[in-house]
């Protein structure tokens, strides 16, 4: 059974105007998106600003109320679980936020943030949290000195080590990476997306990775999601997304992957997308990318594309195939 299976999930945002706050439309961040990620496993979510990769891993741990759909974590649907029946799966489902600095309050010293967790969750007393803060201080590259610091004190990618050790210390199964690497100096990525390989490892962590990097996530993730405003577009094993893209999008997306051999370079065909990104806002019908996309036909205006097995777990969503 997968650790955690999506089914039909959606989150809208209505916008609202005048005094009475009347709902005049919607704003359809994640449309029927649908996926599983199997235990100890990477599953990286690509696409470009405003896709609703963020949206989706914030849904998926109850930050956003989700709008309808379940999510189904080892089995129990947790979708319309109150504030209070959550608590016991927020142990289990931790995030690490894109930006080290905004996530981290700036009053409060590092061991006080990466022990907070414990407090609430009450799981040991104060000598036994101050071992657990220093030993994850520890995991991340830190060290026990750090931990009456504050988070002025450290450089970004220090930061980023202890939201990283924060999010590790009630022993979670599941964390939402959400773009923990864009941020940082590029040196510095490597270091850190590293260090969450080995954590996965020495504590059979599963991860949704949320990145713009595409060799990144090939780097790091088992499968691959490709989203489009809202919409999963392909899904398949890395290895065979990256061998043999099948969307339209998706090998746009491939091919603007920088290639640091000049020859290599010069026959990689850069594939130039058309057309501006449409509204999220009450979309028109039929498939969303139709309007950038060379190959359109004209049922590409009426119905909407599904997600369809290609083989090997390779699903896209295409009238093309």
């Amino acid at each position: 059974m997968p650790i955690l299976e999506v089914k039909n999930l959606k989150k809208y945002f209505p916008i609202k105007k005048g005094l009475l706050g009347n709902k005049l439309s919607l704003v359809k961040a994640v449309d029927d998106v649908s996926f599983s990620i199997e235990k100890g496993e990477t599953l990286g979510l690509v696409g470009e600003s405003g896709c609703g990769k963020t949206t989706t891993g914030r849904t998926l741990i109850k930050l956003y109320e989700p709008t309808s759909g379940e999510i189904l974590f080892n089995g129990k649907n947790i979708a319309n679980l109150s504030s209070k029946e959550m608590l016991p799966y927020r142990r289990k489902m931790q995030m690490i936020f894109q930006d080290p600095y905004a996530s981290l309050d700036s009053r409060m010293t590092v061991g006080d943030i990466v022990g907070e967790a414990i407090d609430i969750h009450k799981l040991m007393g104060p000598k036994d949290k101050e071992e657990r803060v220093n030993y994850l201080l520890n995991k991340v590259g830190l060290n026990k000195d750090h931990a009456s610091r504050y988070p002025h004190e450290f450089s970004g990618g220090q930061r980023q080590r202890i939201g990283i050790a924060r999010s590790l210390a009630v022993e979670p199964e599941f964390i939402v990476c959400d773009e923990p690497i864009s941020a940082l100096d590029v040196s510095i990525q490597a270091q850190v997306v590293n260090m969450l390989e080995e954590l996965q490892s020495d504590l059979g962590l599963t991860y949704l990775f949320i990145a713009h990097d595409l060799s990144m996530v090939k780097h790091i993730s088992n499968k691959i999601g490709v989203m489009y405003l809202g919409k999963m577009v392909e899904l398949s094993p890395s290895r065979e997304l990256y061998k043999t893209p099948l969307h339209p999008y998706t090998q746009a997306l491939l091919s603007s992957i920088p290639i640091p051999d000049p020859k290599m370079a010069a026959k990689n065909k850069r594939i130039m997308l058309e057309g501006e990104t449409p509204s999220p806002i009450d979309p028109a019908p039929g498939c969303r990318f139709k309007n950038r996309c060379k190959f359109a036909k004209p049922i590409c205006g009426d119905i909407e594309p599904i997600l369809k097995d290609m083989g090997n777990g390779h699903c896209v969503a295409c009238h093309l195939y």
